[in-house]
This record gives C-alpha cells, sequence and structure tokens, in this order.
C-alpha cells in the first residue's frame, strides 16, 4: 500500500483528518493492556446514523410487542 520499508509507519496519516488515541493501561504488577484507535469524522457520523438506525428499530419492536 505504501512506499514505506518494512517496520516502519508513515509519519502522516493516510487520511487528513484521521483522528488517533493510544492508551496504556497497569493493573498491579501482571496486568498490562495496551491499545490504538483510528478513527475520522465520517466514521463517528456513520456510527451515529447506524446506531440511532437500531435504537428506531427497537423502540418500534418494543411498541408492537406490548399491543394486545
Amino acid at each position: 500500500m505504501t512506499d514505506e520499508p518494512d517496520g516502519q509507519k508513515p509519519t502522516t496519516p493516510y487520511h487528513p483528518e484521521e483522528m488517533k488515541a493510544t492508551w496504556d493501561v497497569r493493573v498491579g504488577k501482571s496486568i498490562s493492556l495496551q491499545g490504538t484507535a483510528h478513527w475520522t469524522p465520517a466514521g463517528v457520523v456513520t456510527t451515529g446514523i447506524a446506531a440511532s438506525a437500531v435504537l428506531l428499530s427497537i423502540a418500534a419492536l418494543v411498541r408492537a410487542t406490548r399491543k394486545p
């Protein structure tokens, strides 16, 4: 996909508005969790639309089951 040598990541994101997050969590001496996330504004909007569609359909199903 890119012309970068193996093992090296590009310094700029692939999408100009891409946002990144990286976190490390340690619990005690032996538990360590690491995570990363990448997202774009278009992905956030799409996720919101999908979530609202699911909630709307669940509300319709609940309303339909309540009718005698």
